[in-house]
Formats: structure tokens, sequence, C-alpha cells
């Protein structure tokens, strides 16, 4: 009897159900994707400036592929997971290029012709430089600091683009302070939203653009 009680009531809609157990929280990847770019571009920038010896380029290609790489993919993942389109495409994007930069040093520059390497790269920086632009595009309804960055970068690109492709070491020295800027720029990004999810209130101003 108390058994058949105890389900009678279970079955009364008067009685609540229990509460599904909550959805395990992800937190914002967005700061370690940051960090990743900020960081891989500051290296390879300083390189591209002329400012460090071309010799140190392979930790440049380490970093690419365990930080700007795969921590960066992974973050671009994460945002998708938490219904972050722009940021999702955004970071996977700039994740995948590192891994495929890391690649093309490693293991396919070499079976390119001489001539045709600076080619080749100026090719491979130009397509990121016309991508960077659509995502500059889209970017309006983020914050005044992703668009610069977005600007910078898609400037950056085709400086780099440009040296390679024609063979000009003044374009790449420009290409490598620009991306310094750009280093800077989601450095800063990367600072202000950790700033923001650790003191739960904005820190460093971004100025987002968005409606509300």
């Amino acid at each position: 009897m108390t058994t058949t009680g105890q389900h009678a009531q279970h079955a009364d809609p008067a009685v609540p159900a229990p509460a599904a157990p909550a959805a395990a929280q992800w937190g914002n990847s967005g700061p370690l994707a940051l960090a990743a770019f900020a960081v891989t571009t500051f290296m390879l920038s300083m390189i591209n400036a002329g400012l460090v010896d071309g010799g140190t380029l392979p930790v440049v290609f380490a970093v690419a592929f365990m930080f700007g790489g795969l921590a960066q993919l992974i973050a671009g993942v994460i945002q998708f997971r938490n219904g972050n389109t722009f940021t999702g495409v955004l970071f996977s994007t700039y994740g995948a290029f590192w891994l495929s930069l890391f690649a093309i040093g490693q293991y396919f520059l070499k079976d390119i012709p001489p001539a045709q390497v600076g080619h080749a790269l100026g090719l491979y920086l130009y397509g990121f430089g016309i991508y960077t632009v659509w995502t500059f595009l889209a970017s309006f309804r983020t914050n005044v600091m992703v668009v610069l960055a977005l600007a910078v970068l898609a400037i950056t690109f085709f400086l780099l683009a440009a040296g390679n492709y024609g063979g000009s070491t003044g374009l790449v020295h420009a290409g490598g302070y620009f991306g310094l800027l750009v280093a800077a720029m989601a450095a800063y990004l990367s600072c202000a939203e950790l700033c923001e999810a650790s003191y739960q209130r904005s820190v460093l101003p971004v100025w987002p653009l968005a409606r509300h």
C-alpha cells in the first residue's frame, strides 16, 4: 500500500516533478583564443619586422602549433558550443591558420621550387587577408577594439602577402610592424575579457557596438 501510494503521489500533476540537473557551465574561451593569437603574432612579427633574427623561426613554429593553433582552435569550438557563431568562426579560422603555417614551414615548403616560394607564401597570405576582410565586414555588432584589430590585421596580411609575392623586404618589415600592433590589440582584448570574468565588471573599455 505504501509503495502504491507513493507512485500515486508522484503521478499527481499537482506535485512538481524533480528538477533536472543543471547543464555544466562553460566559461568564456575568448581570453584564451586572443592570448594565443597575440603571443604567436608578436613572435612572428618580431621576425617579420627585422627586430629578431630569422634563425629563431623554428621556435615560432612550435608556438604556432601548440598555442596559436591547437589552443585557439579548441577555444573556437567552445565558442560554437556556447552559441557564439562570430567568435567561433573567428577563433577556429585563425587557429587553423597557425596550424597550416606550421605545416607549410615544417613539411611542404621544401617541395616548392625556390623561385616560387615567395609566390606560394604570398598566395597563402592573400587568401587569409581576403578572409579577414569579410570577417571585418561582419564585426560591426561586436566592439570598437575588435573592428580596429581586424582592420589592422587585414592590412598586415596584405602587406606581408605583397612583400613575399614581390620579394620586397620593406613591405615584409612594414607588415611586421603592423603585426605588432595587431598583437597588442589582441592582448588588450584578452586582458579586458579576462579582467571582466575575474572581477565581474568591465575594467578595460572595449566600446561595444551591439544594440541593446
